[in-house]
């Protein structure tokens, strides 16, 4: 089981990649594929408005594990 440790986001502030806590970077798609097999704790797959599937901190009433209170990652 992975737990996302930090993101890095696009010009536009959107997440484009996840990092791990087993220390790799992967893209948001990636990121999805590995959620949705449930291998990532903590998270849900959700859908933007555009339809794109993207991460999103399951909620726990704590902003600071919400995915883009992470730090960013080069």
């Amino acid at each position: 089981m992975f737990k996302i440790i930090g993101v890095k986001h696009d010009n536009k502030g959107e997440i484009v990649a996840y990092k791990l806590d087993n220390g790799k970077i992967v893209t948001k798609d990636e990121g999805v594929n590995i959620a949705k097999k449930g291998e990532i704790e903590g998270v849900t797959v959700g859908v933007s408005k555009k339809g794109e599937e993207f991460l999103r901190s399951v909620p726990d009433g704590k902003d600071i594990n919400n995915l883009d209170n992470l730090p960013e990652v080069r």
